[in-house]
């Protein structure tokens, strides 16, 4: 018999658009299926913040108390992927899910290998679809850095599935939503399981984080100088976007790897990516290519970013760039 289990996560005690995004394909997956789906969160939130997850389906969602699972550790612990894993793990099997959805965030990457193992599950990460074949499900995800894509077939009954965050679509749907508290002493967990523990978490304040946001600004080379950037933030701050980097300017130490876009980078896939003097190296392809929307401004008119863009523009940054910025501010007046 399948259950799927759907891992939500948090930031600043809010769940994250990827959650919502997890819950509307584990509740399609689980009517297709005719199986039980339910949710299940590590998180130092309060009851109250929990509701949003209602207004896409969630009707039973599992709550673990973060800070009591970090007690476990007698450390001063943020979080430890190691506990969280054996957690999440111990509580799969104890009842009975054997379809594990995660998001393909920097949290799920880092927990996705040795869960699977701990698990027993056949894994297939970072997919951008799924769906149901007599009674099988097939997930597609991205192979060659982008350039092509697979199906996946699972011959195991464990199954362990990674979803690239903005892909899917959130849909809204009411549900009659119930928390139930595990209490962490039950899940055989211990202080030698946090074998790694993250002591302080720094983020950049005021800042879109370029991994959930919905649109993108990224500049690369053609820029010319870290100073030029401004150009980039400047048209960001008009659409409401984040600032994202190729690789070769972060590695030039003009931007932080915070933004990097790419296969070493961060993997987005926002409605609006907005690729300004990038040439679209593949490294830098693979991180950005399933956006909805791609706009290219490049002055060389054979640069490989315009054979993936919906849009292209010939031309030079520092002349396009600051006219569409001041359009933009029209038209948001």
């Amino acid at each position: 018999m399948k259950k799927i289990l759907a891992i939500l996560e948090t930031k600043d005690n809010k769940f994250k658009n990827s959650s919502f995004e997890l819950i509307s394909e584990a509740r399609k997956l689980s009517a297709e299926l005719k199986c039980e789906f339910a949710g299940l969160s590590i998180t130092a939130a309060e009851d109250n913040a929990f509701t949003s997850l209602s207004e896409y389906g969630a009707e039973k969602i599992y709550k673990i108390d973060l800070n009591e699972l970090n007690k476990i550790s007698g450390k001063d612990c943020v979080f430890s992927y190691p506990a969280i894993t054996k957690v999440i793990a111990n509580f799969a099997k104890a009842n009975d899910f054997n379809i594990i959805l995660l998001s393909a965030t920097a949290f799920g990457k880092e927990i996705t290998g040795s869960l699977s193992v701990k698990t027993n599950s056949a894994l297939c990460p970072d997919i951008v679809d799924i769906k149901i074949d007599n009674g099988d499900i097939i997930a597609t995800r991205p192979v060659y850095a982008g350039k092509a894509y697979t199906k996946v077939k699972f011959n195991s009954d464990n199954i362990l599935i990674s979803l690239r965050p903005n892909v899917f679509k959130a849909e809204k749907i009411n549900g009659n939503l119930s928390i139930e508290k595990i209490d962490v002493n039950t899940l055989n967990i211990g202080a030698s399981d946090f074998t790694a523990i993250v002591k302080e978490v720094v983020t950049s304040t005021g800042k879109l984080d370029v991994a959930e946001a919905d649109r993108i600004v990224s500049g690369g080379r053609g820029l010319r100088a870290p100073e030029n950037f401004n150009l980039i933030e400047n048209l960001a701050k008009v659409l409401g976007a984040a600032t994202g980097a190729s690789r070769a300017v972060v590695d030039a130490g003009w931007r932080p790897h915070s933004e990097q876009v790419g296969q070493t980078g961060k993997t987005v896939s926002p409605s609006l990516y907005i690729a300004c003097g990038i040439s679209g190296a593949i490294q830098h392809l693979a991180g950005m290519s399933t956006s909805k929307c791609i706009v290219a401004i490049n002055k060389d008119k054979d640069a490989p970013i315009f054979q993936i863009a919906d849009y292209g523009i010939v031309g030079d940054v520092f002349e396009i760039l600051p006219a569409l910025t001041i359009e933009i501010e029209k038209l948001n007046i």
